[in-house]
């Protein structure tokens, strides 16, 4: 057995609390060694991990890692919130009883690390001295070498986080498992993946990949969180991205943040730069892709907000230098990168995916695809499939970035002026329409959705709804989010104004009617200066659009009917809309008043605008 005690002496942990942690689950998966991680650790991991087999070189200071072919993304139906109180339960959140899981997942942990390390990382999901430290510390223990690298990545790891938290700190569990032998998909399928709200624990089982394995991301930074944030009744955690806008003519700083379906464009918007011709005026600067904590600052009456992260788990897939050179320059040779589950040429030690190019290789020779078969063995039938997984990643700390904040690790947050969500459809939405009131900013999150059901099942336009973009890591129930959500940000003295956007429209022939990418910085300046008062819009039953003279469109290739349909509302559509929202609300227990008066203002108001 691990000598559990020298282990953390060495390693200077003294919280007694963290110490009676890693006994137990030491002495619980039989792990026969015990070892603290710091960042200085990182350069000995990564050799041990390439001697071992476990990453092979990309290049300069860049690496590649390839996990269980049945272990490449989250699984939401294995994903489980757990509580001792059934109030808890919500429509999303798979609760459980913990009373049932706890047990549960301990038997499967049970021995499991048997000859294997069991890695200490003590980590901290906030700005050091930041006003929710106290609920952003935690200690992951993993039995996997490249978690751990990971990790090192994506938080702030040291005991220094640890030592002065007491007995405040998350316990987060991750033990591998048989991967091969755990019946993935089928009825006696053994991963669970559980976070205890009211116990601050977090105990997975059964994958060593993503949010599966790196704890401290979705299952602390967005389900704990939200647990945590709602139970203080102090901040909201939310799956977010968070920019800054910097007008270099005015010197003034703007921050947005928002939330945004899979597949809706919250990368590529979150790590977006200012067209050539609004550059001279414009600098955009990158905070986070993935989640933002907010909170009001009691000394100022302002939401403030910040990243909880500290680096960036993307999706590599279509990530190029056109839609998001950003994210491609972050992974540069020499940042430490690390890539799963791409294409691999271990001959030369290059990395392609799906959109990286045009075209893949065309001289296969050496290629490997992301389950390390040859590509230049495909037979006929196998040509046509991807190279790399289409949720392929790349990990790089937030330092990499390019257009970092200055002040990302800033304590105090950042101020936030505006919050957008971004659905994915192709009618209905405009480019952007702003809503002033917090009530029917919060609904509008609340219908967030994207487009999933096809005409065949008779119901054309419905969309999966993603209530703020967190429909898979909801901690409680929705109603009660809703309230908190209107609670929080209720109390701020100076409201952020809300905006829906969407980048996705398309004309008849099915061509994309605006360009996005970069000029989707446009419609969110307009949206600050509606916020500002420099300008009016255009009033609509579903909030205010923007007039073509208003907005900036200086080096934008579009046509005047393109622009008009982009800058409208198609009424009967709403109308149809309204009826599927009015479905999707009446599932919620305890759903606040104040969003079904919203629901019915803006109900009337469609119907007006028909009178």
């Amino acid at each position: 057995m691990a000598d559990v005690e020298a282990a953390l002496d060495a390693a200077g942990l003294t919280n007694p609390a963290v110490r009676e942690y890693v006994r137990k689950y030491a002495d619980l998966t039989g792990a026969e060694r015990i070892e603290v991680v710091s960042p200085a650790d990182d350069a000995r991991l990564i050799q041990e991990a390439l001697e071992a087999g476990e990453l092979m070189p990309a290049g300069e200071g860049r690496y590649y890692s390839r996990s269980y072919h049945k272990d490449t993304a989250r699984s939401e139906e294995r994903t489980i919130v757990a509580s001792n109180d059934e109030k808890d339960k919500g429509v999303y959140n798979n609760w459980r009883p913990a009373s049932e899981m706890v047990p549960m997942l301990e038997d499967r942990m049970r021995g499991a690390s048997q000859g294997k390390t069991m890695y200490v990382i003590p980590y901290l999901m906030a700005p050091p001295g930041n006003e929710l430290a106290p609920w952003a510390t935690g200690v992951q223990v993993t039995d996997t070498r490249t978690v751990v690298l990971h990790i090192l990545r994506m938080a702030r790891v040291g005991a220094e986080h640890l030592n002065d938290a007491g007995d405040q700190f998350v316990r987060a569990v991750h033990v591998t498992g048989d991967l091969e032998n755990l019946g993935q998909g089928t009825p006696e399928d053994q991963r669970y993946f559980v976070t205890v709200g009211d116990e601050r624990t977090i105990l997975h089982f059964g994958s060593s990949y993503g949010g599966n394995a790196l704890l401290g991301k979705i299952a602390h930074g967005l389900r704990q969180g939200a647990y945590d944030g709602w139970a203080s009744k102090k901040f909201l955690a939310e799956q977010y991205m968070l920019i800054g806008i910097h007008d270099k003519e005015t010197g003034k700083d703007y921050h947005i943040c928002g939330g945004f379906p899979s597949a809706s464009g919250k990368t590529n918007l979150a790590m977006m730069l200012a067209p050539d011709v609004l550059g001279e005026r414009y600098h955009v600067s990158f905070y986070g892709d993935d989640i933002a904590w907010l909170w009001v600052d009691e000394s100022t009456g302002k939401l403030m907000g910040m990243n909880p992260e500290f680096g960036v788990f993307g999706v590599a897939k279509d990530t190029n230098e056109n839609t998001n050179p950003t994210a491609l320059h972050s992974v540069d040779p020499g940042s430490g990168a690390i890539f799963t589950n791409i294409a691999y040429n271990p001959t030369t030690q290059e990395v392609w995916w799906e959109g990286r190019t045009p075209e893949p290789p065309a001289d296969v020779t050496g290629w490997l695809d992301w389950k390390g078969n040859p590509i230049s063995e495909r037979t006929p039938e196998q040509a046509g499939e991807p190279w790399a997984h289409p949720n392929s990643r790349f990990t790089t700390t937030l330092d990499n970035v390019p257009n970092i904040a200055k002040d990302y690790n800033a304590a105090t947050g950042v101020p936030i002026d505006a919050i957008i969500f971004g659905g994915r459809t192709r009618d209905r939405e405009p480019l952007i329409r702003a809503i002033h009131d917090l009530a029917e900013g919060v609904y509008d999150g609340l219908t967030l959705g994207a487009e999933a059901t096809s005409a065949a099942e008779g119901k054309e336009g419905l969309l999966r709804y993603d209530p703020m973009s967190n429909r898979p890591f909801m901690a409680y129930g929705e109603g009660d989010y809703a309230q908190h959500y209107l609670d929080i940000v209720g109390a701020a003295k100076d409201q952020p104004i809300f905006a829906h956007v969407n980048w996705f429209q398309r004309g008849e022939d099915g061509r994309f009617l605006w360009p996005g990418y970069r000029d989707n910085l446009r419609p969110l300046l307009w949206l600050l200066q509606l916020k500002n008062g420099e300008v009016k819009g255009r009033e609509t039953p579903v909030g205010i659009l923007p007039t073509k003279e208003e907005l900036n469109l200086e080096g934008v290739d579009i046509t005047p009917e393109d622009l008009d349909t982009i800058l409208s509302i198609d009424t009967d559509r709403w109308k149809q809309e309204m009826g599927f929202r009015e479905e999707h609300l009446q599932q919620f227990d305890r759903m606040p008043d104040a969003i079904w008066e919203a629901h019915r203002r803006v109900a009337k108001a469609l119907e007006d605008d028909q009178a």
